[in-house]
């Protein structure tokens, strides 16, 4: 059966991901990208859509799993009558083609383990072409070519055969024995790689992580989790580009059973300016300029086809299809590869776009001379734009309206630019004309997207609906904290998109803005954004007592998925979500910042 979102824990080697249950099998595995078909994918259909499994035979879950701290290196320990385990999973970052590697050793007595590998390249569909070549497996299909190998130092006797187009694996492991498995992809018109030698390679996984987090400046409260959450975006970053996925995943749903089911491997322009800040913010200054640079590149060109997302690459088709032959997780179909709304207009992009910029800018990064050529383009297209209709942060499959949220951003974009040439007169550019701009975007807004009996801003011009992109009004210096509409509108979104403490995004029920059957869970950046809004109208224990049950809702490993659902009590959506990850890296600094203790 399908384990739970929160089961499975990720390993990565900064060019793709992979997800492992508590049950020791490796469910979902894109080669070589993050955005390539999975050749185990089990987690959207079953074990004959691929899986991985290494476990005590007839064992169940582990006994207990972690992280080795301040790493990406997972070490599940399984505890039987007979004796224990442990299965140490990673990928090292790669030199010439990806590997995963699994080491089992035991720890007290002795415990008989089974081992299958069922290969199933694009995306569960395809069965390759298995056979042996001395001691190893090489399994071809097309385009794709993996290798499995067995490291043995202590020559435990294993047995290995072919069963239903899978290799298995039977062999008893005695305290002190340890053996690895290594799998490797190359393209199968490519030589085979140079081997790798698991241990040495696991020793310097661990070094590389460990250094890396050494760097990490954030001293304050909550340090393991604020780390946790830095790992995981680094883990979620394409290391060649610098660019950073939103998730590994595609289709974990939204709604169980349900069509709210999403490609999310690719890079979100929305994400910048949060993203960068948290980087920053923690030290990890490479990071950030990385993330900028593959910024850059990716909007250069008209900006009228600037979009809201792009490829790990920069690439900028992503065409959304329907994968049949998968029934999904836990049922919740069309199981969808690509994302079709990288087609929408979404005018926030922009003020995302120009508030990195100046943020990096204000940061000290490096000035790149063609950066605000760029920003020029985008705010000589985005005057004439602003006024119109767009699909909004959420990317709503209903009909476009002039999203409160999407006009705060417009304003975002032009004081950032007035901010920008205030500080460097020498640059070129229509200061007056922006400031005007601020000012018209600043009034309509006020005017069309507040509602003065209810004392909120709405989702839409002249809407009832409430939008928790609001909470983000003051964080962006639109209003002041203590503006009575602010106030006023945290209040509204608390009382009206709250469900047992957390909150909706906006409200799906009946009718809903997004064109989409069914309910979503509660969108875990919305409910930091909550934090971070409480925290600056004056709110501080409220705030954290928010944060600290945010804390409690990741999983044993201190991973979030895309949202929580606070009646079924589990994880919903793509896992793990760098936009979750951030959200919570950024209600920690400013928590600790407002203690004094960042």
């Amino acid at each position: 059966m399908t384990q739970r979102i929160e089961d499975y824990a990720l390993i990565g080697d900064l060019q793709t991901a992979a997800l492992v249950g508590s049950d020791g099998s490796v469910d979902w595995l894109c080669l070589p990208r993050f955005d390539s078909g999975a050749c185990l994918a089990a987690l959207l259909g079953d074990e004959n859509n691929g899986h991985w499994r290494l476990a005590p035979k007839g064992a169940g879950t582990c006994t207990r799993r972690g992280y080795v701290p301040g790493t990406l290196v997972l070490e599940s320990v399984w505890e039987t009558r007979t004796g224990a385990v442990k299965v140490t999973d990673f990928m090292p970052q790669r030199d010439q083609a990806p590997d995963v590697v699994r080491i089992v050793e035991g720890i007290d007595g002795t415990v008989e383990m089974a081992a299958t590998l069922r290969l199933r390249f694009d995306y569960g569909s395809t069965v390759p072409w298995m056979r042996r070549l001395d001691d190893d497996r090489v399994a071809v299909a097309g385009p794709d070519s993996v290798w499995l190998r067995l490291e043995n130092p202590d020559s435990v006797p294993v047995k290995t055969w072919g069963q239903q187009f899978s290799t298995v694996s039977s062999f008893t492991l005695a305290a002190g024995q340890k053996l690895a498995f290594i799998l490797t992809w190359h393209p199968s018109h490519h030589s085979r790689p140079k081997p790798l030698d698991p241990f040495e390679a696991l020793a310097a996984s661990l070094e590389d992580w460990t250094e890396w987090s050494g760097k990490c400046r954030y001293e304050g409260p909550h340090r393991d989790a604020v780390l946790r959450s830095l790992i995981t975006l680094k883990a979620l970053t394409y290391a060649p580009t610098g660019g950073i996925v939103a998730a590994p995943t595609t289709s974990l749903p939204e709604d169980p059973g349900g069509v709210r089911n999403w490609d999310y491997r690719f890079c979100w322009l929305r994400d910048s300016t949060l993203t960068l800040g948290a980087l920053l913010a923690t030290g990890y200054v490479d990071e950030a300029a990385a993330w900028r640079d593959w910024l850059l590149r990716a909007v250069a060109g008209d900006p009228a086809d600037l979009q809201i997302m792009y490829g790990v690459a920069g690439e900028r088709r992503m065409p959304e299809m329907e994968l049949p032959w998968l029934r999904g997780y836990e049922g919740s179909t069309p199981v969808r590869v690509g994302n079709g709304a990288v087609a929408q207009l979404q005018l926030d992009v922009y003020g995302e776009v120009m508030d990195s910029l100046r943020l990096g800018r204000e940061a000290g990064l490096e000035s790149l001379p063609h950066a605000w050529n760029i920003q020029l383009s985008l705010m000589g297209f985005l005057e004439s734009k602003w006024r119109d209709p767009d699909e909004s942060l959420w990317e709503v499959r209903g009909p476009r309206r002039h999203f409160v949220h999407s006009k705060v951003m417009a304003w975002v974009a032009a004081d950032r630019a007035v901010r920008t040439l205030e500080s460097s007169p020498e640059l070129p550019g229509d200061v007056t004309r922006w400031r005007a701009m601020r000012d018209e975007v600043h009034r309509e807004v006020c005017e069309r997207g507040f509602d003065p009996e209810r004392n909120t801003f709405t989702q839409s011009y002249g809407s009832e609906e409430l939008d928790a992109s609001a909470l983000l009004i003051p964080r962006v210096g639109f209003l002041p904290p203590d503006d009575p509409r602010v106030l006023g509108t945290v209040d509204a979104l608390r009382a009206g998109l709250s469900r047992d403490g957390l909150i909706d995004r906006y409200t799906t029920k009946g009718p809903s803005v997004d064109g989409l059957p069914g309910r979503e869970g509660t969108f875990l950046v919305c409910s930091f954004w909550m934090v971070d809004a409480l925290l600056m109208t004056g709110r501080a224990q409220e705030a954290r007592d928010l944060f600290e049950r945010l804390l409690a809702l990741r999983n044993d490993l201190g991973l979030l998925a895309e949202e929580y659902d606070p009646a079924a009590r589990r994880h919903l959506g793509n896992f793990p979500q760098a936009f979750s990850h951030v959200g919570l890296v950024g209600s920690a600094l400013a928590l600790a910042e407002h203690d004094g203790a960042g």
